[in-house]
């Protein structure tokens, strides 16, 4: 059993043990009713204290047992609760660290809950397309505002403990026990021994709600700010349903919805980025116990946005930052950027003065590469083009300290070659921040075939010390993400040569679920970008189709916000996309010369060829090895590229559509004559998946 169980002073003491955070597993709720057991038998106990083993009450479902056997075998979470609840004598939760989900719902079932100062209180479900299901959204708004009980649910958020015990009225903590939390706990268990009848929280009215468009407000309020998600929508469906019927017919309500969302391919997508994200810093050769490198203090070469945008997040984590210009003007604009950011964050309260001042405290910079040489780890954010950046790391190689790491920020550019400049390739790796690079989560690190084991397990741990995913590339052209938009741009440069308007590309995209359409995307990173690599790529790989429509627009100077315009026009000063006459004008033209005629296009081809087209290109990816496994390659596009979550990633989005259906479609579109037909061959491992009946998921290198 996951659990122990001892008496104290005529107090029994069932403490869950089931490590890391004390998740609900069954042998963990099978020790609870069995401890439980064992204490009301016991005549010397006049009263139990649940509490949790280690750092944490209780985090919850054990995920370990997720879309298992174990984690529906009895006994189920409502049944442990119902046990505690007919309890002849008191039980009192002791909390401390971390309550969450089933382990928040396990402490409501119980008689009376004490709390440490600063436990993190939350129901998380709502972040993997589920609500509470074990009475969560029936017993909180008997103890808490019903605004605050829809606060959590729908925001998975979490709320400190001294907060909660703060609130007017409020019934959910019965003390905040400061010091010893099991000698505090054993006491009051000891101060309640007596009390009869016993207070339980299906007793309790729900506390009244005072604006009757509260829930229709919210309603609101989630489509905007999580919009195309279920799972807030439905938790505020379970929440209401605790003002309008008994607790036992509301808890029955609320496990109808939850086990109807945890069906959906919502859930399976939202689950699949929850446990794609953790698998992602696993590579298969590298183990766990791999020693690392000590980073205590960074370089940063560049001083532009990128550079800075990455001076940023070692900042924000507390870690030095050298960074590393040619002309000092180029330093002053770099710092004055990175101060301007900042401040926009003290200005709306996000970020407390000292702390600011904090940060810019650990920046120092310089015009010569004599003082990064102590640095352990340099990264190189310069101009993309091979010989610059082979420039900087023969100069890196002669000036670094032995051991130290070199990283470039490449996008594109093959890191095996960059390695190959110095006398330590092993050292070297690529680490691909997203602009804005203090925003964006996603990190593709570039693993060369140089690079050392040692290396990779350190900056998979100063990834996550920064805050960021890091997934795991080999080095091809565009790694994993940009490998991939580059055919989803491709086709959206087809779709409008063939008739489409950019207009109804990026409207199509954004109905689908992205953030932005491929050509709001395109003036917002800057369409220049784009045409550098399709010139490189005429030299490199000539046999690769484009349309010409992606250089008309540069050729005209339309490289994108920067300049005012791009694929749309821009008002000074302003970001809202306007349709411009003179692209359109430049797309007729290249229809015109072609000999195309323009023909109507549904929504659904445009949707279904931008994202086929990135399917079809991660398929080559995984077979290749570039990517260990299909789940990094859907991290990449949830993190970085704002593929819809709903769908969990281009790869689940291929699995859950049916792979026999994209073979199908690809085939549909390899008879356009005005797009490159030999790209819709599907991917060989696309086709052997698709042959054998299985899927994307599971398929590891």
């Amino acid at each position: 059993m996951s659990t122990t169980y001892s008496v104290n002073d005529g107090v029994a003491v069932i403490a869950l043990a089931n490590p890391p955070v004390n998740g609900l597993g069954q042998s963990t709720r099978a020790g609870i009713v069995d401890s439980l057991k064992q204490a009301l038998a016991d005549d010397s106990v006049q009263s139990i204290v649940l509490m949790g083993s280690g750092k944490v009450f209780c985090g919850g479902a054990d995920i370990r047992e997720f879309n298992t056997p174990a984690a529906f075998a009895t006994p189920g979470l409502h049944a442990v609760i119902k046990a505690i609840e007919a309890s002849t004598k008191p039980v009192v939760a002791a909390i401390h660290g971390v309550v969450m989900g089933g382990g928040l719902e396990l402490a409501l079932g119980c008689h009376y809950r004490v709390v440490a100062p600063g436990v993190q209180v939350s129901f998380p479900e709502v972040n993997i397309g589920l609500i509470p299901g074990g009475g969560g959204t029936q017993r909180m708004p008997r103890v808490i505002p019903v605004e605050m009980t829809l606060q959590m649910v729908t925001s998975g958020a979490s709320v400190p403990s001294d907060k909660l015990c703060k609130v007017p009225g409020q019934k959910l903590f019965d003390r905040l026990i400061d010091g010893d939390l099991l000698a505090g706990a054993v006491a009051f268990a000891k101060e309640v021994a007596g009390v009869r009848p016993m207070p339980l929280i299906r007793d309790l009215p729900v506390q009244p709600v005072a604006d009757a468009g509260l829930f229709n407000q919210f309603r609101a309020d989630m489509a905007k700010a999580r919009k195309g998600l279920v799972s807030p929508q439905r938790c505020i469906d379970a929440v209401e349903v605790a003002t309008q019927m008994d607790i036992d017919a509301g808890i029955d309500r609320e496990l109808e919805i939850f086990k109807d969302i945890m069906v959906g391919s919502q859930a399976k997508a939202m689950q699949h980025a929850f446990f794609g994200e953790r698998a992602a810093a696993k590579i298969p050769d590298v183990p766990d116990n791999t020693p690392v490198r000590d980073i205590k203090q960074v370089a940063v070469i560049g001083a532009g946005t990128m550079g800075g945008g990455i001076t940023m997040c070692f900042l924000n984590a507390g870690i030095p930052v050298t960074l590393l210009e040619m002309k000092q003007e180029a330093i002053d604009r770099g710092v004055g950027v990175i101060r301007k950011n900042y401040e926009a964050q003290v200005a709306k309260g996000k970020l407390a003065q000292d702390k600011y001042e904090a940060r810019m405290a650990l920046l120092k910079t310089t015009l010569s590469y004599d003082d990064i040489a102590q640095a352990d780890m340099v990264i190189e954010a310069v101009f993309e083009d091979f010989g610059v950046k082979s420039q900087v790391f023969t100069k890196l190689d002669q000036v670094m300290k032995a051991g130290a790491i070199l990283a470039s920020n490449t996008s594109t550019l093959d890191v095996d070659k960059i390695a190959e400049v110095t006398k330590r390739p092993g050292d070297v790796v690529g680490l691909h921040f997203f602009s804005p690079a203090n925003v964006m989560r996603l990190l593709e690190v570039v693993r060369s075939k140089h690079t050392a084991k040692d290396v990779m397990a350190t900056v998979m741990q100063v990834a996550k010390k920064i805050k960021k995913v890091a997934v795991v590339s080999g080095v091809c052209d565009g790694f994993i993400g940009n490998r991939m938009f580059e055919q989803y741009t491709r086709q959206a440069f087809f779709l409008v040569q063939e008739g489409a308007t950019v207009q109804q590309v990026d409207k199509a995209a954004e109905a689908f679920g992205f953030a932005m359409g491929p050509f709001r995307v395109g003036d917002l990173a800057g369409n220049d970008i784009g045409f550098a690599i399709r010139q490189r790529r005429a030299v490199e790989q000539p046999n690769v189709i484009y349309s010409k429509v992606g250089d008309a627009i540069c050729e005209l100077g339309r490289y994108g916000q920067k300049v005012g315009k791009g694929w749309y026009d821009y008002e000074a000063g302003k970001r809202e996309p306007v349709p411009s006459a003179e692209v359109q004008a430049a797309i007729d033209k290249v229809r015109a010369d072609k000999g195309i005629t323009a023909r109507a296009i549904s929504d659904e081809e445009i949707v279904g060829r931008l994202v086929l087209a990135m399917v079809n290109e991660g398929a080559l990816i995984l077979e290749e090895g570039i990517a260990n496994k299909a789940s990094d390659i859907d991290m990449v596009y949830l993190t970085g590229y704002g593929f819809p979550l709903v769908w969990g990633g281009p790869m689940l989005y291929a699995d859950l559509i049916g792979l026999p259906k994209v073979v199908e479609q690809m085939k549909q579109f390899a008879a356009n004559p005005n797009d490159d037909q030999a790209f819709w061959q599907p991917a060989p491992l696309l086709l052997k998946l698709a042959a054998e009946g299985k899927t994307f998921t599971g398929v590891k290198q």
